[in-house]
């Protein structure tokens, strides 16, 4: 059950994050309540999730699969520049997730 409290605090982190981006395009004040919605979402999750999963590798999966997502997704909706440096940082980004979860596995 705990990860799918992080599952979904990841999901609704890059809809807060994506949120931010869109204000900028137009009706900020709409915008701005979708961002504080999902970030108080977010964080009310994450702290679930952390009640049976250890803090360190919650968050690194949480803030980091959330980067790499939004990453892609920026690249995908609003047609941000990708280059083989992002590709690569966001495939360390998961890399380091993967072994810090792995670790606590093993």
């Amino acid at each position: 059950m705990h990860r799918i409290y992080l599952i979904f605090a990841i999901i609704f982190e890059v809809a807060g994050t994506l949120s931010i981006k869109q204000a900028t395009l137009g009706n900020t004040y709409f915008w701005s309540g979708v961002i504080i919605m999902c970030y108080i979402i977010s964080f009310t999750l994450i702290y679930y999730a952390t009640q049976k999963l250890e803090i360190g590798t919650a968050y690194v999966i949480w803030a980091g699969l959330g980067t790499a997502l939004i990453v892609i997704l920026g690249w995908l909706i609003f047609k941000e520049n990708m280059n083989i440096m992002k590709i690569a940082g966001v495939s360390f980004i998961i890399i380091g997730a993967v072994l810090l979860k792995l670790q606590t596995t093993i």
